[in-house]
């Protein structure tokens, strides 16, 4: 699936709150499908970005939400950002993907958690390109081997016409 598009008539704060809204959830998708190597770490990854970044977090659910309502109204607004939230989450899943998507989530994840407390926007803009890309490398050597045929040499039997062997 592809990112949704950009939202028309944001206004700088919800631009912001967007970006962080799309790392927020690039990262939870990760959380959850990628727990297949625990080597990654993407689940305490989350948590610790979620604990570390709290403040910023909940401005931009602030800001979303308040893009949603003012621009569709206060009842359809609701349903509009739970329909972009599922939507955003959902452009993060991948089975082809998903190797190359793993390990550039746990790259990220441990890079936001170096990331000074307010300047999480910044680092998701430079960052998403990067970890959207990550979705269109499937790994075919890995999930779905090429398979050949080989050529197996005739084998002789080391018992034929030996009578010790039976």
């Amino acid at each position: 699936m592809t990112a949704p598009a950009p939202l028309a008539g944001v206004n700088t704060r919800e631009g912001r709150a967007e970006k962080v809204w799309a790392l927020r959830s690039g990262l939870n998708v990760a959380a959850l499908q990628c727990q297949f190597s625990p080597f990654l770490a993407t689940v305490p990854t989350y948590n610790a970005l979620l604990r570390q970044h709290s403040d910023e977090m909940a401005e931009a659910f602030k800001q979303m939400t308040g893009y949603f309502v003012r621009t569709k109204g206060p009842k359809a607004g609701q349903r509009a950002f739970d329909t972009y939230a599922t939507r955003s989450n959902q452009s993060w899943a991948s089975f082809d993907g998903q190797v190359s998507f793993c390990n550039q989530a746990a790259l990220v994840g441990r890079r936001a958690l170096a990331v000074p407390k307010g300047q999480l926007a910044d680092f998701a803009a430079v960052e998403l390109p990067a970890l959207r890309d990550s979705l269109g490398q499937p790994q075919p050597h890995i999930l779905a081997p090429k398979l050949e045929w080989a050529i197996v040499p005739q084998l002789t039997d080391p018992c034929a016409g030996k009578s010790r062997c039976r």
